[in-house]
């Protein structure tokens, strides 16, 4: 574990690709736990440690996890991870993800926007216009395109289940080695 920033109210870390953020059915041991155990040592904390998840990322996700380290961070920190809106220069909190995709999009910048339905069983997001879809959004544009894959900048302006990697694969661009969502 990386730790990026750190002090009495947050701590940012670096999950590497394959990392749980929360615990599941796996039973694998998540980043949370493992950023309780550090503080636990680090600050000699007797009892339990405190740490609020205001925000995950999808298990082969790598990047930047922030957690909140008192009650009232987590407050804070969840209410401005809600603040979407569609002009980002308004939202708190500004996440940019990168991801690398199968094939190019029709057009280097764009804005996609899909009902998407989750699959509890399948653990799987799909594009829909059923009934319990939700309105995914998000902006994409290219930073560099080769022969086979190009990767992408994108903005959430929403944040529903696997909606990168399912809005992506919807227009033709799995995510490179995302084999659910259709990438070779």
């Amino acid at each position: 574990m990386t730790v990026l920033y750190e002090d009495n109210h947050i701590i940012a870390v670096n999950k590497a690709p394959g990392e749980i953020v929360q615990g599941d059915k796996t039973g694998d041991i998540p980043l949370s736990e493992t950023v309780k155990a550090y503080i636990k040592e680090k600050y000699d904390k007797p009892g339990e440690v405190f740490l609020g998840v205001p925000h995950r990322l999808d298990r082969p996700t790598s990047g930047v996890v922030l957690f909140a380290r008192t009650s009232k961070a987590l407050s804070r920190l969840s209410e401005m991870f809600k603040e979407k809106s569609l002009d980002s220069t308004q939202s708190s909190i500004k996440k940019t993800y990168w991801a690398i995709v199968q094939g190019a999009p029709k057009q280097s910048e764009g804005h996609l926007e899909h009902w998407l339905v989750r699959n509890e069983a399948q653990n799987k997001s799909y594009v829909a216009n059923s009934s319990g879809a939700k309105l995914a959004i998000l902006n994409y544009r290219t930073l560099a395109q080769g022969e086979h894959y190009t990767l992408l900048e994108i903005e959430l302006l929403t944040g529903r289940h696997h909606q990168i990697r399912c809005q992506l694969a919807a227009i033709g661009c799995p995510v490179k080695g995302d084999l659910k969502y259709g990438a070779k």
